[in-house]
């Protein structure tokens, strides 16, 4: 770590504008989604997520003189922007709208935080199958990489090229043998009604499947505002060359690290950010985060999170808090998860804009009592005995009896082994007693 403080800061590429023209830049293209953020913060029940309900969408399309096209474009943008937050059917501003006019960086995290969710905000081709689409998406910082190290356009045949050898690798890394020459697959004649996915089968399969892969991913990053698109050649905008850029320097940054956290999994990641304060530790996510996918880096992380240590459960969601908006649908989705379900709750609250100190307010007594008893068992694995039995105040029983009482009737599988571990903790005799009482009764089954 003594490295990493001392290294000097590093500078941007040369002909690189200044932040602030780039926040201009980063505000020209999120002007619609800036318009809308404030119509939708100051209307009262605008609407649900996306798309907007149809009567608030004629309602913002006629206020904001735009096409119920642009507004559905823009609510997304700016939602993917951190510009508004929803709460229930209410659309409250975001902190980096309130903070839009005068700071340059939370501009610039708004205009990122897009460009990391291209794939969001350009529907994929129709047809292609998921697994396809997510191996484009995979491949795309490298694509990226080369339009950034080449310094001005790069032809689509060449992107194409690159894109089709990182298909390959990935493909090999999950022992996939793609369709070649040697391996075709039958072909059905062609119809008036062939789509996009039936003229892709056969010898051809993989170019045409990549082309049209890369032509919507160039579409997308240009949607974005992250490059340009000329005939038969792309190039990046200043403000894609400035986040490709930033993305590359935190991988090197990583590598640097003692522990190498960039291309360790996402358990031996969090493990390696265990004892770092969490300044350090964001760090450290973000590099990690900026060497893979979005999709990738959150399947990964909620896997982790699904195991059995609880300090890396915690941990994952604290890295899903560096995601940012892309990681909402899928944290979203585990709500229904017993055992995340407290930790997603705390997330959407602060993500939605809740102090977290009061973010506790969201979860209700038994899952407050299931979230006390896994920290516990976080502190148990890899804490000193001083942290277990300070984690008794933070419980919000408020007295020892009935702590134990409810933590019984939680039915955490953890609940035993936690009770013992401060029973032997704890300086208290008769508190101990108690603790072992109810441990045992745990075991057994008693009441």
């Amino acid at each position: 770590m003594t490295n990493r403080r001392t290294r000097p800061a590093p500078r941007p590429p040369e002909g690189t504008p200044p932040r602030a023209e780039l926040a201009r830049q980063a505000r020209a293209v999120l002007a619609d989604a800036v318009r809308i953020a404030h119509w939708a913060a100051g209307t009262p029940g605008p609407g649900t997520a996306t798309p907007l309900a149809a009567h608030a969408l004629e309602r913002a399309a006629t206020a904001l003189e735009l096409s119920p096209a642009q507004v559905r474009a823009g609510w997304d943008r700016a939602r993917l922007a951190g510009l508004v937050e929803l709460h229930g059917d209410t659309a409250r501003p975001g902190w980096r709208l309130r903070a839009w006019d005068r700071d340059d960086s939370a501009v610039l995290r708004g205009w990122v935080a897009l460009f990391d969710a291209w794939s969001l905000v350009h529907a994929a081709p129709a047809g292609i199958e998921a697994g396809a689409v997510a191996e484009a998406v995979e491949a795309v910082p490298q694509v990226l990489s080369l339009l950034q190290l080449s310094a001005g356009p790069v032809t689509v045949p060449a992107l194409l090229d690159l894109l089709g050898q990182r298909v390959a690798e990935l493909q090999e890394e999950r022992c996939e043998v793609p369709l070649g020459p040697g391996r075709t697959a039958p072909a059905a004649p062609a119809g008036p009604a062939e789509t996009a996915a039936d003229r892709a089968t056969g010898p051809a399969r993989s170019t045409d499947l990549n082309a049209l892969l890369l032509d919507w991913a160039l579409e997308g990053l240009a949607a974005v505002g992250a490059l340009t698109l000329g005939q038969g050649h792309a190039t990046l905008t200043p403000l894609g060359n400035w986040a490709v850029w930033v993305k590359l320097e935190q991988i090197c940054v990583a590598a640097q690290s003692p522990a190498g956290n960039i291309e360790q999994s996402a358990a031996d990641m969090l493990l390696g950010c265990a004892r770092l304060t969490p300044g350090p530790a964001r760090d450290e996510y973000r590099a990690w985060l900026a060497a893979r996918t979005v999709g990738s880096a959150v399947a990964e992380l909620l896997a982790v999170a699904r195991g059995e240590d609880a300090l890396l459960r915690g941990l994952a969601f604290e890295a899903l808090r560096v995601v940012g908006a892309p990681a909402e649908p899928e944290v979203r989705a585990v709500l229904a998860e017993p055992s995340l379900r407290p930790y997603a709750l705390l997330w959407l609250a602060e993500y939605e804009g809740n102090d977290p100190d009061d973010a506790q307010d969201v979860l209700s007594r038994e899952e407050a009592t299931w979230l006390w008893v896994d920290t516990a068992a976080a502190v148990a694995d890899h804490g000193e005995t001083g942290l277990l039995v300070r984690h008794l105040d933070s419980a919000v029983q408020g007295t020892v009896p009935a702590l134990l009482d409810e933590v019984r009737a939680v039915g955490h599988p953890r609940t035993v082994q936690v009770l013992v571990a401060l029973a032997a903790a704890h300086p208290d005799p008769a508190l101990a007693k108690a603790v072992r009482r109810a441990a045992f009764q745990v075991h057994t089954g008693g009441a």
